[in-house]
C-alpha cells in the first residue's frame, strides 16, 4: 500500500508503571550508587521546589551528581548495561508477538503494527532492556556525553506535556528529531492518523498524552499494578481521559489483553472499510 493509505496501527506506551512496575532508575542507577529510592525522589522534590526547576531536569542532574560522588561509572554503556536489570509486568515479553499476530490475522496481513515508547525515563537505560528491539522507535530523556563518554548534563528532556510532541511526530511520520514538525501537513498525507493510535499509561503524568490522543479520535488505556489501588484509573475513566482501564497484566486472556483486542478489532475494521470505500472513487 502507498504511504498515505493509513494501514499502520501504532500502540504507544509509557514505560515506568505501565510496562515495568517501578521507575527504571530504581532497578538500575539508584541501587548502584546505594541510594534509597524514596529518599532520592523526596530530595528531588525538595530541590525542585527550592530552585523552581523542572523536576525531570532536576532528577537527571542529581542522579548524575550522586553517581559521580559515589565514583560509580556513568557512561552510555554503563547505563545500557544496567537496563538488563529492569523487570516487567507479567506477559509483557510475549505481548508484542500476540498483538502483531492479532492485527495480521484480523486484516489478512494488510495492516502493519508499530510499537512505540514515549517516556520521561532514560533512553540509555531503555537501550538495555530485553524488549528494546520490539519498538519501532523509543523517545525518552537523554544525557549529553562528553568526548570521554561521561554524562555531563541533560541533552533531551521529555516531560508530561512535551510527550505530546512525539505523538504528532508519529502521526506525521517525522520521527527524525532533527526535523521540525510544526509545518502544516494535510491529514490525508499523515501516515498514522490518531484514529489508528492506542496510548497506554498509568496515571496523571499521562493525562496530556491521553487527552491529545482521544481528542483527535484515538484511544487511551489506563493501567494499574495488579492487586493494587485502581482509584487513579477510575478517576481517569470518569473524567473521560481513557477509554478503559485494567490491571497491568499483559498475559493472554487478561482483561487488558481482551479489551485491547476489542479496540484493535474496531480500528482494523475502520481501516478495511476506508480501503474498500476508496475503491469506489
Amino acid at each position: 500500500m502507498p504511504q498515505n493509505s493509513k494501514n499502520i496501527i501504532a500502540l504507544i506506551y509509557d514505560f515506568d508503571g505501565t510496562l515495568s512496575p517501578q521507575p527504571m532508575q530504581e532497578y538500575t542507577v539508584l541501587p548502584e550508587i546505594g541510594v534509597e529510592p524514596a529518599k532520592f525522589w523526596a530530595d528531588v522534590g525538595k530541590e525542585t521546589l527550592e530552585t523552581g526547576g523542572e523536576d525531570i531536569i532536576t532528577y537527571m542532574r542529581m542522579m548524575y551528581e550522586r553517581a559521580d560522588a559515589a565514583k560509580v561509572p556513568f557512561t552510555r554503556d554503563d547505563l545500557k548495561e544496567m537496563g538488563h536489570n529492569v523487570p516487567y509486568f507479567k506477559g509483557v515479553e510475549s505481548w508484542f508477538d500476540r498483538i502483531d499476530a492479532h492485527i495480521a490475522n484480523g486484516s489478512d496481513g494488510s495492516v502493519e503494527t508499530r510499537h512505540y515508547i514515549i517516556s520521561s525515563g532514560l533512553k540509555e537505560i531503555l537501550e538495555g532492556v530485553s524488549i528494546y528491539e520490539r519498538f519501532h522507535n523509543v523517545f525518552a530523556s537523554e544525557y549529553y556525553f562528553d568526548h570521554y563518554g561521561h554524562a555531563r548534563y541533560p541533552n533531551r528532556v521529555i516531560t508530561d506535556t512535551t510527550k505530546t510532541q512525539y505523538l504528532f511526530r508519529i502521526n506525521k511520520g517525522i520521527e527524525d528529531l532533527s526535523k521540525n514538525i510544526n509545518s502544516h501537513m494535510p491529514e490525508r498525507l499523515r501516515p498514522i492518523p490518531f484514529e489508528n493510535m492506542i496510548y497506554f499509561g498509568d496515571g496523571l503524568t499521562d493525562v496530556p498524552s491521553m487527552a491529545v490522543t482521544r481528542a483527535n479520535g484515538g484511544y487511551s488505556v489506563a493501567v494499574h499494578a495488579p492487586r493494587k489501588d485502581k482509584s487513579a484509573c477510575q478517576t481517569l475513566l470518569k473524567e473521560n481521559r481513557c477509554d478503559f482501564y485494567a490491571a497491568a497484566d499483559f498475559r493472554e486472556q487478561s482483561d487488558l489483553d481482551r479489551r485491547t483486542k476489542l479496540v484493535l478489532n474496531k480500528v482494523i475494521a475502520n481501516i478495511l472499510l476506508q480501503k474498500e470505500l476508496a475503491t469506489l472513487k
